[in-house]
């Protein structure tokens, strides 16, 4: 099976050869393979072949260490829109097709900074019609964003608005199916019109909307977060069988956890995530810069020793 064809079978919920795995960023770039992923500041001063010759090279940059750690779905980010499109164009040329491309989609209400918080709170309070107006024209935007990335040849979307703490969503439930749950719905529902796939991403305790979240047809949720005490098992026992999950190893762990924590959580995602299909190993966050680069490689190392079927 190509990388693209295993990650599309996890999305909708069969069984490929082996479980696939990605990440929503992978940060360890420079630790591992030499160098950072080209971001846009880098081209500031560069002319518009010099630019053209750094997107290109940069797409093969990123092919090499995505085959490297044996990924099936490639991210693009710290590009422009434009570049982003480029490169997504050249890694399909040069691979023909090999890999499922993803970008940043969402534009729903994610949780506000510490700056913007009571103000969201008050319209909220004192002017619900205009933040739904604010959500709808927020919505228009991301569909017609993500219409321009499909046609430039990528084939799934992150919608990373995080909606949850540790302790449970930033709106309640009532007020999350009022302010967010339409238009994530709306976003989704362009997504999958287009051919593509939407996978849904957000921190911290998700299971009082679980059910919101599964109803806006994602085709996965990321990143069932241990963190916040979303246990794989239970998740998949719930909605297993209408959208693909992806996540569950504790990025705790890795950062301050023992080699046997770390090792446990692989074996718990892997084990619960695993039977019937649908589902994509991964961390519950992105392999971040400062992580030990050993820790990483032994996630990586489980799941090449455990991912066949």
């Amino acid at each position: 099976m190509t990388h693209r064809e295993r990650a599309i079978m996890a999305l909708t919920l069969q069984q490929p050869d082996y479980v696939p795995t990605f990440e929503l960023e992978y940060q360890l770039a420079d630790k591992v393979f030499g160098k950072d992923f080209l971001k846009e500041d880098d081209l500031k001063n560069l002319s518009e072949k010099e630019k053209e010759f750094a997107v290109k090279e940069n797409a093969e940059y990123m092919v090499h260490v995505y085959s490297e750690l044996g990924y099936s779905i490639i991210p693009i980010h710290y590009l422009s829109d434009e570049h982003i499109m480029e490169t997504a164009k050249h890694i399909n040329r040069i691979t023909n097709n090999e890999f499922l491309l993803t970008v940043h989609g969402d534009g729903t209400f994610a949780i506000p900074d510490g700056d913007g918080m009571l103000d969201f709170v008050y319209r909220i309070a004192d002017d619900p019609e205009d933040v739904k107006t604010n959500a709808a024209f927020m919505a228009y935007f991301a569909k017609e964003k993500n219409k321009r990335m499909r046609e430039a040849g990528i084939d799934s979307f992150i919608l990373c608005s995080d909606y949850c703490f540790n302790s449970g969503p930033f709106l309640s439930p009532a007020m999350f199916e009022e302010f967010i749950q339409p238009y994530l719905y709306d976003i989704i529902d362009s997504i999958r019109q287009d051919g593509a796939y939407a996978i849904k991403h957000t921190d911290g305790n998700i299971m009082p909307i679980l059910q919101n979240l599964v109803d806006c047809r994602p085709h996965a949720l990321h990143s069932l977060d241990p963190m916040a005490g979303v246990d794989i098992k239970e998740v998949k026992r719930l909605v297993g069988d209408k959208v693909a999950l992806c996540g569950n190893v504790h990025c705790a762990h890795l950062q301050t956890g023992t080699d046997e924590q770390v090792l446990e959580s692989c074996r718990y995602a892997m084990e619960n995530g695993k039977p019937g299909g649908g589902y994509i190993f991964c961390t519950s966050n992105v392999p971040f810069r400062g992580m030990p680069v050993e820790r990483y490689q032994m996630v990586l190392d489980f799941w090449r020793e455990n991912r066949y079927y």
